[in-house]
């Protein structure tokens, strides 16, 4: 079980942040139930700044540092996700063929994206329907997903 340097509240739910020094390094949905940190240090109210900023405005550009930690396959698809458009989700498919890999590949690397929200893997969907969201097919990860895209829909 991993242990939170802060838990934070978003309109769907809480985020569990773990830092490194100033460093953001992973960021984990959790139960609404969850009980927020009281006391926040300098790191911890610096990103409920940079999430209140994003829940206010989906085009919220964060500038808080975080650092990446994975398989170098997985760096290359967490750096792709920073590319989608907001408002404009892509496709396993369509995202497995840039990268010229398997669309199960990208959905294994998205689901084990350490910092959701800032690296967008919620803007995947599968070709027919929402797909999965952190390793879940079904259930409140996919109620997270569903807030995410509609909160950064674009009227077109």
């Amino acid at each position: 079980m991993t242990t939170h340097d802060a838990i934070l509240p978003a309109p769907m739910c809480r985020l569990g942040a773990c830092f490194i020094g100033e460093v953001l390094t992973r960021l984990d949905f959790l139960p609404i139930e969850a009980p927020l940190s009281g006391q926040r240090d300098t790191r911890a109210r610096q990103l409920s700044r940079e999430l209140d900023a994003y829940w206010r405005n989906p085009a919220h550009a964060f500038t808080l540092p975080y650092t990446l930690s994975g398989t170098p396959f997985q760096l290359r698809v967490w750096h792709a996700l920073m590319a989608i458009p907001l408002g404009r989700p892509t496709t396993y498919g369509a995202l497995a063929k840039q990268l010229g890999t398997a669309a199960r590949a990208v959905g294994q690397a998205c689901g084990s994206n350490p910092l959701p929200i800032l690296i967008p893997c919620h803007r995947v969907v599968a070709a027919s329907g929402l797909g999965g969201f952190m390793h879940a097919s079904s259930g409140t990860p996919l109620d997270v997903k569903t807030w995410l895209l509609a909160h950064e829909r674009r009227p077109d």
